[in-house]
């Protein structure tokens, strides 16, 4: 028993360290999509050295409600240093059709969430995440949108960066984030720790072609 307590112990100081290493990193509420618009997006990163598993986690909007909060589908965990997207899209059927919007985001895990007044608003609203014992790991808040544009945010040793708190996304290196354009709409999708991975400036690239190809 002494045993098992010990090892219960371990897994609660390891566990809380990673969760804490979870942060909204990217919001999308106002789609402009060159008249298809997707749905509204969250990026979740997880800034962490280990993987974290997503069991039991909940999304809600600026109410910051867990009673009225969705599941979060599709994605069982995020790994060190990765960032995963959540659309709004109910039993994930959007999400071929988002994946396309973007030029594939090849490598890029995309789940899904949805449920009742969940849709985040084009005039300011907000994102929060709920573990599995419905505590907060993160929450961000947006003012109005800047149409086909997304808002990305920055996090310096667990806190949100003043620099980079709700700053609309543009093409190019901002902070940490890779922002590129693909089908009328602007996000860093995919690339929000470092330099983007391989897959990412695959990604880049792949994006670019589809933005030429939509005009």
């Amino acid at each position: 028993m002494k045993s098992a307590l010990i090892v219960a112990g371990l897994v609660a100081a390891v566990a809380s360290p990673a969760l804490a290493s979870i942060r909204i990193t990217e919001v999308m509420s106002s789609s402009n999509g060159l008249g298809a618009p997707t749905p509204d997006w969250i990026e979740v990163t997880n800034y962490g050295s280990s993987a974290v598993s997503l069991a039991g986690w909940r999304f809600d909007d600026g109410s910051f409600n867990f009673a009225v909060s969705a599941a979060l589908n599709g994605i069982s965990s995020i790994g060190a240093g990765e960032s995963v997207i959540f659309i709004e899209s109910a039993g994930g059927a959007g999400i071929a059709g988002f994946r396309s919007h973007w030029g594939g985001l090849s490598g890029i895990q995309v789940g899904s969430y949805s449920g009742s007044g969940l849709s985040l608003s084009s005039g300011g609203d907000g994102a929060c995440l709920f573990d599995s014992t419905n505590a907060i790991l993160s929450q961000v808040s947006f003012g109005a949108a800047t149409s086909g544009s997304s808002f990305f945010y920055g996090w310096n040793a667990g806190s949100l960066d003043p620099a980079y708190t709700g700053v609309v996304s543009t093409v190019g290196t901002i902070g940490t984030q890779v922002g590129f354009t693909s089908t009328g709409d602007t996000g860093s999708l995919g690339t929000a720790i470092g330099v983007p991975a391989p897959g990412a400036l695959a990604l880049l690239a792949v994006a670019g072609l589809a933005g030429r190809r939509s005009r």
